[in-house]
Order: structure tokens, then sequence, then C-alpha cells
């Protein structure tokens, strides 16, 4: 069963989180509220974000003062942050955003099919990380398990679960390369087929790593804890 992402929506007005979980909710991820920036750095310390839509103007701490402290936690640093801000000082204000570490800045009132559409793709490579990841394990838990067994124990032989692996790590490999066809037939931004290429030299890495261990090859895998 598929882990559903999650998304911080961070707004200090009641009406506006009510509008973006209207337009979110036909993407049937997990949507977490904030008030405010206190609110926001609060639910990072605990929970794993995929993307969040970050207010700019909230009293108190501000979405650009909210941005530098995601940004400087190393647990929070590489989610990306979209902000949505009512008025436009022009060029100068939305340096400052990207400055501050957005991967897009958006003012409003903002067309709901872009909106959605660019958190989904947010949505699509943190999921398709999340598998890499749990692929990874798996790898490493497997061999340290063959490793142990000596020959002996209830363990897969090295063979059927190279096999096994493989073919996971293929599903996911062919998923990421449909993933970054869209992106550069939609014409997406720089940062998502930036995240998107760093998927799939982690891809290539763990695929070399299991060639490696094909008989033959003298099992001269990479560590994974090297592998970008």
């Amino acid at each position: 069963m598929v882990q559903k992402a999650k998304i911080l929506l961070v707004d200090d007005r009641p009406e506006n989180l009510l509008a973006l979980e209207a337009i979110l909710s036909a993407l049937d991820q997990t949507l977490v509220r904030a008030s405010s920036g206190e609110e926001a750095l609060k639910a990072l310390l605990t929970d794993d974000f995929a993307v969040i839509l970050l207010d700019v103007q909230m009293p108190g701490m501000d979405g650009f003062e909210t941005a530098a402290h995601i940004k400087r936690r190393e647990r929070t640093r590489d989610i990306p942050i979209i902000f949505l801000t009512a008025i436009n000082h022009g060029p100068h204000h939305t340096f400052r955003g990207y400055a501050a570490g957005a991967v897009d800045y958006i003012s409003k009132p903002f067309d709901p099919w872009v909106l959605r559409a660019k958190v989904s793709v947010f949505v699509e490579l943190y999921m398709k990380n999340c598998q890499l990841r749990e692929q990874a394990a798996l790898l490493r838990l497997q061999l340290e398990g063959s490793n142990q067994a000596g020959g002996g124990g209830d363990v897969k032989e090295p063979a059927g679960l190279l096999a096994e692996l493989s073919a996971r790590l293929a599903a996911v490999e062919e998923q990421a390369e449909a993933l970054s066809k869209q992106l550069d037939d939609d014409s997406a931004d720089a940062a998502a087929v930036a995240t998107a290429a760093h998927l799939e030299r982690k891809l290539t890495g763990l695929r070399r790593a299991l060639d490696a261990l094909e008989p033959g090859t003298g099992g001269n895998a990479p560590p994974l804890s090297a592998q970008n």
C-alpha cells in the first residue's frame, strides 16, 4: 500500500487555507495546515513533506523568514517551497523569494489548474525518491542477511534475490523515465527538472551496484552510501 505524500499549506488566513485544500484535494494526498511560520516549523520537526506552499505576507514571521529557517535545517533544506503572495512589488520582490530558496513564486489570484499541476510534479518526484530509498534499504538488508547466513538459514538464493531487486528497480526506472519525459514535454520549472535528473543519477548508481553483484562480475559493487 503506497503511503500518501504530505503537503504543507502555510497561511495565516483560514479562508486561504480552505481554498488551497479545495484546489489540491483532487491530488488525493495528505494536506497539513499551518497558520503561521512558527507552526510550520513545528510541523517540519516531525513529518516529511513533498512540497510546501508558503504565504509571503504573514504577521510575525513572514514567508521569507520562515523559508530561511527551513533551508538552514539539514532535515528540511531540500523540500521544495512554492511562495504564494497577494501582492507584487516587482522583480526585486520576486528575486527575494527565489533567493530565500523558493522553487516557484506565484501571485494571487492564481490559476487553480496551474497550481495543482506544479504541486503534482513535486509530489511525483517525492514518491519516486521514497521508492528509491526503500529499494536501497531492501538491498542492504537482503545482502546483510545473505552474508550473515553463511550458506544456511532462511534466506533467498543470491540469484533469485538479485532478480527480484532488479525487477523492482526496473519498475521505478520506468516510472522515473516517464516523469522525465513529461517534464520535458511540459517545459517544467528548472528546479523540477533538476530534481528529476538527480533522481535518475541515484537510480543509475543503484543499477550499477546491482549489475556489479551479478555472477561473473567479481561482486565489486560500489557502496550504496557513496551514491549521490
